[in-house]
C-alpha cells in the first residue's frame, strides 16, 4: 500500500531518498543490496476432506470450515539486482528470530561479502539491539560489523522491495489455500524461491530520487530564508 503524508515531512523524505539512493547504486558483488520483510501467516487445516472437482479439474472444493493450526510469520530476503529471493516461515517473529535470520544471511547466504546493504523497514524487532539480545557480544559485533543498514520510512514500507516479493508470493502461493503446518509452508516457499529465481522474474525499479522530487514535491518542507 502506497501510505504517502498528506504535507510536508522531513523525516519521510530524509529517509525515502536514504533508501532511492541506495536503489540507484551500480550491482557490486562485495556490497549486495538485499532487502528484507516479514508477514504473519495463518495456518489452517480441514475440518473436512476436500471433495476433488472431477476427473480432468484438478480443484478441489472445500468446506467453508476450518481449523486454526496457529500463526507464523514468513521472513522474505531478495536481491533485487541478482534476481534472488529466499523466505523461510518460522514459528514467531521476535528479536531472536530476526537475528538468526541475519546470522544465516551473514554467515551463509552471503558470506563472501564485505558488507551486507541492508533495506528494511521500521519493525521494533529489525536493530542491531536484537543480535545483542540473540549472541554473545562478540558475535553481535561481528554481524553487527557486516550490515549498512538503510530503513524506510515510517508509513512508507511501499519502497521495501521485499514486500513486492511477499505481494507476489502471496498471489501466486498462498491465497484461496490452507496450509496446516510450517514444514508445509516451508516446501511452498522453497518452491516458489527456486522457480521465481530460475526463471529470473524480478522487480524493474523506476522510482528515483528526481521523480520524488516532482511528483512527492508537497512532502518536502518549504524553505524561508
Amino acid at each position: 500500500m502506497w501510505c504517502i503524508p498528506p504535507k510536508q515531512n522531513a523525516e519521510f523524505v530524509a529517509h525515502m531518498e536514504d533508501v532511492l539512493e541506495v536503489y540507484s547504486r551500480p550491482y557490486d558483488e562485495k556490497r549486495p543490496v538485499i532487502c528484507m520483510d516479514e508477514k504473519p501467516f495463518q495456518l489452517l487445516d480441514e475440518y473436512l476432506e476436500p471433495i476433488p472437482m472431477g476427473k480432468n479439474n484438478h480443484s478441489e472444493k472445500y468446506d467453508c470450515e476450518y481449523v486454526r493450526k496457529g500463526s507464523c510469520s514468513i521472513f522474505m530476503f531478495t536481491k533485487p539486482l541478482g534476481g534472488w529471493r529466499e523466505a523461510h516461515a518460522l514459528s514467531h517473529r521476535t528479536a531472536l528470530d530476526w537475528a538468526a535470520q541475519i546470522k544465516w544471511l551473514a554467515d551463509e547466504a552471503y558470506a563472501d561479502a564485505e558488507k551486507i546493504v541492508l533495506v528494511m523497514d521500521n519493525l521494533n524487532t529489525h536493530t542491531t539491539a536484537s543480535l545483542y539480545k540473540a549472541f554473545q557480544p562478540e558475535e553481535a559485533f561481528r554481524l553487527s560489523q557486516r550490515l549498512e543498514i538503510h530503513y524506510t520510512p515510517k508509513h512508507g514500507s511501499w519502497l521495501d522491495i521485499a514486500e513486492i516479493e511477499l505481494s507476489a508470493l502471496t498471489v501466486q502461493c498462498l491465497l484461496g489455500v490452507r496450509i496446516p503446518t510450517l514444514d508445509n509452508l516451508n516446501r511452498i516457499l522453497s518452491a516458489w524461491s527456486n522457480n521465481r529465481n530460475t526463471a529470473q522474474n524480478g522487480v524493474s525499479w523506476h522510482f528515483t530520487t528526481d521523480t520524488a522530487r516532482i511528483k512527492l514535491a508537497h512532502l518536502y518542507p518549504e524553505i524561508k530564508f
